[in-house]
């Protein structure tokens, strides 16, 4: 895996940066707080799906974004699909596996109107809003209804520590349940395994034999088969794919094994 610097800022391409002059000082926040700095007054947004889109909410609303970008769908039941990616800044969890630490700080502050515009030049089916953790910063929830609003069809991918009941329910929710080896187990949200539909899907990251007897047992304590699609994946270069693959047929588990695709054909560089 190639060396990242975390507090690196990546260049965006074509977005429209805020001139506020509040980028240097934003970048500058904390993974936990960085999320929250920069969102707007969720009390001024009208109920009406389809002025959420509207230039008055989507010039002003921002986020902080660490990068966008067009590539496969590498981690979920989409996978090889041509997808463009929206990358949010900041993330409260630091699990051990995690690919992405460039993006817990930095990037550019834009505006959801900004973000619709580099989206569009892509002319995708297929957007999925991730992160850092995307759910930590509020108006994350106002880009995922104007990215649907505008024609896309859209997935979020959340730690799951953080409540995902007021996400569009028109958006594909993908809940990466932590394990022990992940070292952020304790930050599970269990109260959003009844919010799932068949429209959702549910992923176990693991790294080692302790972590899949583990997501079995979460997988029967919470009726979780049949509920929507369970996704196992080995964490890259620490549990063995083959390994992985003959405990799921030995038990008869109702999942789909995914590798990540990312990482096999770009090894996991920024952009891809």
């Amino acid at each position: 895996m190639p060396h990242v610097n975390p507090d690196a800022q990546l260049p965006l391409q074509n977005v429209e940066v805020d001139s506020s002059g509040t980028g240097g000082a934003a970048s500058q926040l904390l993974p936990q707080s960085a999320g929250f700095a920069i969102t707007s007054d969720l009390a001024s947004v009208v109920d009406s799906p389809s002025r959420m889109a509207s230039s008055s909410i989507s010039n002003v609303s921002q986020l902080r974004i660490s990068e966008i970008f067009f590539s496969l769908q590498g981690e979920t039941s989409r996978i090889g699909l041509p997808t463009v990616f929206i990358r949010l800044t900041g993330c409260p969890l630091r699990c051990s596996y995690c690919d992405t630490r460039y993006a817990f700080t930095g990037g550019q502050n834009c505006s959801i109107a900004s973000i619709l515009q580099q989206v569009a030049e892509y002319t995708p089916r297929y957007v999925t809003v991730t992160g850092g953790e995307p759910l930590a910063q509020k108006n994350c929830l106002l880009l995922l209804r104007a990215l649907y609003d505008a024609g896309y069809e859209v997935s979020l991918e959340t730690s799951g520590a953080l409540d995902i009941g007021e996400v569009d329910g028109r958006v594909m929710r993908v809940v990466d349940i932590k394990t022990p080896a992940s070292g952020e187990a304790e930050k599970n949200l269990w109260e959003n395994l009844p919010l799932l539909t068949q429209h959702d899907e549910i992923k176990f990251v693991l790294c080692d034999e302790n972590d899949y007897q583990w997501a079995r047992l979460i997988i029967q304590q919470h009726q979780l088969t049949g509920k929507c699609a369970i996704v196992f994946s080995p964490a890259h270069a620490t549990l063995d794919a083959t390994q992985l693959a003959e405990w799921i047929l030995r038990d008869r588990l109702q999942v789909r094994m995914l590798l990540q695709l990312h990482k096999l054909l770009w090894n996991n560089a920024p952009g891809h």
